[in-house]
């Protein structure tokens, strides 16, 4: 076994099977794809540490627990069509790509995006697409999805998201004030009606787009 299947070994065993991961699934696929490969070479010796670390342009990877309680919350099975807002690094998207059939993700600044698509690339991950463009919108073009997963804490579900959900789809996203969000769980019953589990305390930058935060005006 080499150094990074070793750590990435004990990033399964200590920070998600200790704190109820236990989708096998969702485990194999964080003992498979290398997070080293999405974070900056300076910080490659902490990649497998429970934290989220700068990836640049005020952006964060998200801790694997996250990404990982996430994943295990949309109850994929392998046939799925997934939507992801917040690309960031590619590295939930990549995680999501072991888990579902096809991956569209979605990043608002340009730079993250084409970064994340070069990445995912390089490792011959085909299954995931990355679309630079307002992720409170979605995607439309694609939907409907399975299962969507939003990687930043919005005010409120956008109701784009939620109108492009398929009948019985789950849709997770963190949802508050910065100081207090939730991660909940929406799952699509019928075309009006939706319900909403609590899954526990969170912390995501915020969404921004149409459908979510205001864009901070450039000064």
């Amino acid at each position: 076994m080499s150094t990074a299947e070793s750590r990435r070994a004990k990033m399964v065993a200590d920070h998600l099977r200790r704190r109820d991961i236990h989708d096998p699934r969702v485990l194999a696929a964080f003992a498979t794809v290398p997070r080293e490969r999405f974070v900056p070479d300076a910080l490659a010796d902490r990649a497998y540490d429970d934290a989220p670390l700068p990836i640049g342009e005020g952006q964060t990877i998200s801790q694997p627990y996250v990404v990982a309680i996430t994943a295990q919350a949309l109850g994929l099975t392998g046939h799925e069509r997934v939507l992801e807002i917040g690309t960031g690094s590619g590295y939930a998207a990549a995680i999501l790509g072991m888990l579902a059939a096809e991956v569209f993700t979605i990043e608002r600044i340009e730079s993250l995006a084409q970064r994340a698509a070069e990445t995912l690339a390089a490792l011959g991950i085909e299954n995931v697409h990355v679309h630079h463009a307002d992720g409170t919108l979605g995607w439309p073009d694609e939907a409907p999805y399975d299962a969507i997963a939003v990687a930043a804490g919005a005010p409120a579900p956008p109701p784009a998201l939620l109108a492009q959900l398929r009948l019985g789809g789950r849709l997770v996203i963190p949802t508050g004030p910065a100081d207090a969000q939730r991660l909940v769980r929406i799952t699509r019953r019928s075309e009006t009606d939706y319900g909403e589990e609590d899954l526990g305390d969170v912390r995501f930058v915020p969404l921004l787009g149409e459908q979510g935060w205001p864009v901070p005006t450039p000064r």
